[in-house]
């Protein structure tokens, strides 16, 4: 059975994430829904349009292997905000399923929920003080959680989401078609 992952997004996400994201686990093989927390078209940070497959609304009765956010801002506050999307992320969390977050998403999001309470993880370098446990590395895997700093980083980010879901082989051979010099973390 394939692999699949929830992408929310919102108005104000960095589409440079999201995008890289979906694209490196659509490579890996894994099925990915792309969810707004809002309307289905959204406008990135950078006035990209982005389309969703569905609201997260439609998703709340389905299982995920990785439920992984992009970050930027607004977008971030507009994921935090999202009832349904919280209870998604807690559920993950406490069920062992991986989740993730990207540049002002793990300060913003996860550790506003308590989600990274007893994790290390990194973020944007300016929020760093919003997270309990900080680790300055690019990349941060703690138990079920992998938290990345931001959009120079998500290609590195995106492959090891590929890497916890598939193994490490299967990221090297994406990251190998994409001419990058990646190692698992």
């Amino acid at each position: 059975m394939a692999k699949t992952a929830l992408v929310p997004i919102a108005d104000g996400i960095e589409e440079l994430e999201a995008v890289t994201i979906i694209d490196v686990l659509r490579r890996g093989g894994v099925q990915v829904t792309v969810a707004s927390v809002q309307t289905l078209q959204i406008t990135a940070s950078r006035s990209v349009k982005l389309l969703a497959d569905c609201l997260i609304t439609d998703c709340l009765s389905k299982t995920f292997d990785l439920i992984a956010l992009p970050g930027g801002l607004p977008g971030a506050e507009h994921l935090r905000d999202c009832t349904a999307l919280t209870e998604m992320l807690k559920k993950q969390k406490s069920e062992g399923r991986w989740f993730a977050a990207v540049c002002a998403s793990p300060a913003v999001v996860l550790a506003s929920h308590g989600l990274l309470s007893d994790r290390q993880a990194t973020c944007y370098p300016s929020m760093q003080e919003k997270i309990p446990h900080y680790n300055p590395l690019r990349v941060v895997v703690d138990k079920n959680c992998i938290t990345s700093q931001g959009p120079g980083t998500a290609l590195l980010f995106a492959l090891e989401l590929l890497s916890c879901l598939h193994g490490p082989s299967a990221a090297a051979k994406v990251a190998s078609a994409m001419l990058v010099d990646w190692k698992p973390v």
